[in-house]
């Protein structure tokens, strides 16, 4: 069992690891627990709190200079 203690949600899923600290599942049955970082529960990816770079400046500061440097060429002919 896994378990993001800074969401509190916690999902069942097979693995390799082992751990000592155990945990009774919904099942009744008791699973190691392995903490983890983060989950779909805590992840800014998932929850809707990434920021987003934006691109849409980078591209048209990119198309502003192009299209400068062939005014500039256009010109000079």
């Amino acid at each position: 069992m896994f378990l993001d203690a800074s969401a509190g949600f916690s999902f069942l899923s097979a693995c390799t690891r082992s751990s000592a600290e155990t945990m009774k599942w919904e099942d009744g049955q008791t699973y190691p627990v392995i903490r983890v970082d983060s989950s779909s529960a805590s992840h800014p990816f998932y929850t809707g709190r990434q920021k987003h770079t934006e691109t849409g400046g980078r591209v048209d500061k990119f198309n502003q200079r192009l299209n400068a440097q062939i005014e500039r060429k256009n010109v000079s002919q």
